[in-house]
């Protein structure tokens, strides 16, 4: 969801929110905050001096809340890994490709957002327009059933989100295939690295994901030692695990 203030963006999120809820879905959000000063931890206080004296990662537990305080931005992706939810609303989130609502209130705000990856328009310019470009322009206050179905037919998990130099082994890079995967002109199933099942890694349970390349490099190695040890067979399965 992307907009500038005052267009509806917040209140678009929470009618969304709330009818998602009501269907049952599990549903988490991310918000960029763009205040260069913004800081939860504030000089003086009691985390802040944690940080202070060294601590890499504070967790403030009070009766009603837990807060985890990371002492850097966090790639979206590295952030994602905290949610186990149906969806995950990004707020004012612009280096992660995923398919997007724009909010507005003059047409020229939306063609300031407005790129391939947008499959909806909402906020303030609902009242004015009810299309623009092909995409529905829809009311959050009046059309949160359209709204939601919309965003049950359309959003998909998220792309690998790699720069085209590190990967674009189905062809595109990865804001090109999710405005294709819109478009219905490829699936998700296209993408080689979700769907590799040739190399997989884990650490401490996390999946993590490699592009082809790195799969390759990874998957050579291991045969070129192994196949020197009794037992080795060609193309049987092979499984290292390491613990420290």
């Amino acid at each position: 969801m992307v907009g500038v203030s005052l267009s509806g963006k917040t209140t678009t999120i929470e009618n969304i929110l709330q009818e998602l809820s009501r269907r049952r879905y599990s549903v988490g959000t991310v918000k960029e905050i763009h205040f260069e000063d913004f800081s939860i931890d504030k000089p003086g206080t009691n985390t802040y001096r944690h940080h202070q004296a060294g601590a890499q990662l504070v967790t403030a537990r009070g009766f009603y809340e837990t807060d985890i305080l990371f002492k850097e931005k966090l790639d979206v992706k590295e952030i994602l890994k905290f949610y186990d939810y149906d969806y995950v609303i990004l707020e004012g989130v612009e280096d992660f490709y995923v398919p997007k609502i724009i909010t507005a209130i003059t047409l020229e705000e939306i063609e300031e957002k407005f790129d391939e990856t947008a499959f909806m328009i909402s906020g303030r310019i609902a009242d004015e327009i009810d299309e623009y470009k092909g995409l529905p322009v829809l009311n959050a206050l009046e059309d949160i059933d359209e709204i939601v179905k919309l965003i049950n037919d359309k959003v998909f998990r998220p792309l690998p989100n790699l720069s085209a130099e590190c990967c674009s082994a189905c062809g595109f890079n990865c804001q090109e295939m999710v405005a294709r995967i819109l478009k219905q002109k490829s699936s998700l199933d296209q993408c080689q690295v979700l769907n590799s099942n040739s190399v997989k890694l884990s650490i401490n349970g996390q999946e993590i994901k490699m592009v082809p390349f790195v799969q390759d490099i990874l998957s050579n190695s291991v045969q070129a030692v192994v196949k020197e040890l009794d037992g080795y067979q060609e193309n049987a399965t092979i499984e290292i695990k390491i613990n420290k």
